[in-house]
């Protein structure tokens, strides 16, 4: 006779998932869920923390940049409502100043995007100390160009033209990069 485990959605670990970006949060709450975690969603740094007060997480994964306060707080935050809470912070601006920072205030791991779900799972298992080497986690300076150049396009509502003179680039040069995706 074949017994089932019943295990229910307070059984499984929960994870926060703090992100401004609708899509990506859809995207990657439905991928951790499928990975056993039991996923709250938040768009804010303001609308995190009474999620987690009422219910502290055993993991989150929080965006740097979001409307509204930094996500460099809500670490800061998660951390002293619960030290073991097992903070990934995610962001499309990787810097080192900001990779040390995080990990400062209480951050497990740092990761740049587009990270996936494997990534962020194996994130959590990552072991942050005063001897983590945060160079080697961090992107390539090719992807930073190019994450920094994405950023600018975006501000310019996609204008080649208004986004190469805001870089002090000819627009050729700029379309060349935008036609070569980062480095993996």
């Amino acid at each position: 006779m074949n017994h089932a485990l019943n295990i229910t959605r307070d059984d499984l670990p929960s994870l926060l998932l703090v992100d401004d970006d609708l899509t990506f949060c859809k995207v990657l709450k439905s991928a951790l869920e499928k990975r056993g975690y039991q996923v709250s969603v938040a768009h804010s740094v303001e609308i995190a923390r009474p999620l987690a007060e009422q219910n502290p997480p055993e993991f989150a994964v929080v965006d740097l940049k979001m409307q509204g306060a930094s996500g460099l707080s809500l670490v800061e935050y998660l951390h002293s409502l619960d030290p073991n809470t097992r903070i990934v912070m995610l962001t499309g601006y990787a810097a080192i100043s900001t990779a040390i920072e995080a990990i400062k205030l209480g951050a497990t791991h740092y990761l740049a995007k587009p990270a996936n779900a494997d990534e962020i799972v194996a994130a959590f298992a990552h072991v942050a100390d005063s001897n983590t080497n945060i160079e080697t986690t961090l992107p390539l300076i090719e992807n930073l160009e190019w994450a920094h150049i994405q950023r600018v396009l975006h501000e310019h509502s996609d204008n080649i033209s208004a986004t190469a003179r805001a870089l002090n680039m000819h627009r050729r040069t700029l379309q060349r990069k935008l036609n070569k995706p980062p480095l993996r």
